[in-house]
């Protein structure tokens, strides 16, 4: 590649680390630590309702920065996916796989809001009944979620490492060659 596309990976790579390092903090250290000092369900339930929601805004920016960035690397790469072997198909991956990270996200941010509501005051409470589900499925399930989502973004940082793999010269020649030879011998298997 001629070009350089700095900023952009930067903010690719920097915003699905934040993402997956403060989901992966959050799910060991944040839950960990309120469960150590909660002393009962509800001050548990407060301790780590008040972490998560300092780093929601954060983590919203992170996942975004990673979306940015990670449509600033596809323009830049948009010839390498459509031509060359096997890129195609691991762009295709990441992005379901950012879309299932991005609902899992979404997902614990409802059932945190309802066991947070759920644990306020009154009148939060009545809010957190409008919200599908029982306040204790709620937990079984955030408790789930919360793993989820590193585990997802996970599986990002794999398949940008694959990624990484298939740019190198070498990667590209054979890949650019594999496609050349299918378009030219039809139905040929690779």
């Amino acid at each position: 590649m001629a070009e350089r596309d700095t900023f952009m990976r930067s903010a690719h790579d920097l915003g699905l680390a934040a993402w997956f390092g403060g989901a992966l903090m959050g799910a060991v250290g944040l839950n960990g630590a309120a469960k150590e000092e909660g002393v009962t369900e509800v001050g548990t339930a407060r301790i780590a309702s008040a972490g998560w929601g300092r780093w929601a805004p954060l983590g919203a920016l992170a996942a975004a920065t990673h979306l940015v960035g990670g449509a600033g690397v596809f323009a830049a790469n948009r010839d390498r996916v459509r031509h060359q072997s096997g890129v195609g198909a691991s762009t295709v991956a990441k992005t379901l796989l950012t879309g299932a990270a991005l609902t899992a996200t979404a997902y614990t941010r409802v059932l945190g809001k309802k066991v947070d509501l759920a644990t306020s005051d009154k009148q939060d409470q009545e809010t957190a009944e409008a919200i599908p589900g029982t306040t204790d499925q709620a937990r079984r399930q955030l408790a789930l979620a919360q793993w989820a989502v590193p585990a997802l973004t996970a599986g990002l940082v794999v398949l940008n490492a694959v990624q990484g793999e298939q740019q190198r010269p070498a990667e590209q020649a054979r890949g650019w060659a594999r496609n050349a030879l299918d378009a030219i011998v039809p139905g040929r298997t690779a």
